[in-house]
């Protein structure tokens, strides 16, 4: 009886949770880490810089002179909770905690840089250590994960709900580096209006930190806000001509002429 009563606390998935699990991760900044500490098996926590790699999996960037370091090589079985508590009760607000596996990259490896780039892209202030020769990136291979959204809003989600494999991943993210550099360079009044019209945030200094086959990150200061595509990219190409529709889109919606003939291209 007891076990049955258990299993109605938790919701059927839909695609609303899988949206905001993704986006709890996608837009987390910071997380807590829970690791089993080597010789006495308690678990430890601490708060660690967190990104995402492409396909949605946690990165993080640690010293390993940290505590947590020689835990996960000792035992890479890891917990990752996200989401931030925002105003009144803590937890009325959404957060979710991902069972992973840790895997070290190495730090000469072409994957490095690969994560570097984009860990470098959300945490800016990581430069000041990021090429310390004691600090190494971990990709937190998720297994499972508990979100619970509030109240009476506990679900169960997969890998599979929550990493993205689609087949174009590799020639995408060969490809953001450079969008993001000419978006932020050459096309700051397209972000902001992605960041007004599609994440309904307020006006501001909008930067493109990320691009992936699912959608687009956007940060001014702390704020950070996750636009979702309403068809995954399939290519380069798409990836290009969708932020020119979506700029587009977002320039007749807030009614704004175009200043600029470079911000449609």
């Amino acid at each position: 009886m007891q076990e049955e009563k258990k299993k109605d606390v938790i919701l059927e998935t839909t695609p609303d949770a899988v949206r905001m699990g993704k986006t709890l991760v996608r837009t987390a900044r910071s997380a807590a880490l829970a690791t089993i500490e080597p010789g006495t098996g308690w678990p430890i926590a601490t708060r660690v810089g967190v990104s995402t790699d492409f396909d949605g999996t946690p990165i993080i960037l640690i010293s390993k002179l940290a505590a947590h370091t020689p835990a996960l090589l000792a035992d890479p079985r890891c917990s990752l909770l996200v989401g931030y508590p925002g105003k009144g009760d803590p937890l009325a607000h959404a957060r979710m905690s991902l069972a992973c596996e840790a895997r070290e990259v190495e730090r000469d490896s072409e994957e490095h840089q690969r994560l570097d780039n984009r860990y470098l892209c959300h945490q800016q202030k990581a430069k000041l250590y990021s090429s310390l020769g004691d600090f190494r990136y971990f990709r937190l291979e998720v297994k499972s994960a508990s979100l619970n959204g509030g109240f009476g809003k506990a679900f169960a989600l997969t890998r599979e709900d929550l990493i993205n494999a689609n087949p174009a991943n590799p020639e995408l993210a060969m490809t953001e580096p450079s969008a993001v550099e000419h978006m932020n360079d050459d096309h700051t009044e397209a972000v902001g209006l992605y960041a007004e019209h599609f994440a309904r945030a307020p006006a501001g200094n909008w930067r493109l930190v990320g691009v992936d086959a699912e959608g687009m990150d956007l940060v001014d200061g702390d704020d950070v806000r996750r636009v979702w595509f309403e068809t995954e990219l399939t290519s380069s190409k798409d990836m290009h001509m969708t932020l020119v529709r979506m700029a587009g889109e977002a320039r007749r919606a807030l009614n704004r002429p175009l200043k600029d003939a470079r911000t449609a291209s």
